[in-house]
């Protein structure tokens, strides 16, 4: 048995979602921040089975879409006499990241 962590951007966690259950996986879903855009995201935790892991990560794969955003960027003083105010900047976003570890026992009470 594997345990996936999955975090998602918010706006693909319902779809993920509905494919985990529509797919019988069973998950919990709860929610989290991320580091680099400090943006909104969903982590979903789910334990399968270690033949299923493969098809829960195509189910992400094809769910979770990558886009590009664009970001304004912060004003950067370069020095003290001059203020240097760059351009809009894009990034990619979305998609997922799964953290897939080993499962050493299970037990439901």
């Amino acid at each position: 048995m594997k345990l996936i962590f999955a975090v998602v951007q918010t706006e693909d966690a319902e779809v993920c979602a509905d494919a985990l259950a529509g797919a019988g996986v069973p998950y919990t879903r709860f929610a989290s921040i991320g580091g680099f855009l400090a943006h909104e995201n969903v982590t979903l935790m789910l334990g399968v089975a270690e033949d299923r892991v493969e098809s829960v990560f195509e189910l992400f794969r094809e769910k979770a879409r990558q886009r590009t955003k664009t970001l304004q960027a912060a004003p950067v003083l370069a020095d003290t006499s001059a203020l240097l105010i760059p351009g809009p900047v894009e990034v990619q976003v979305g998609g997922a990241t799964l953290f897939i570890l080993p499962v050493e026992q299970f037990l439901r009470v």
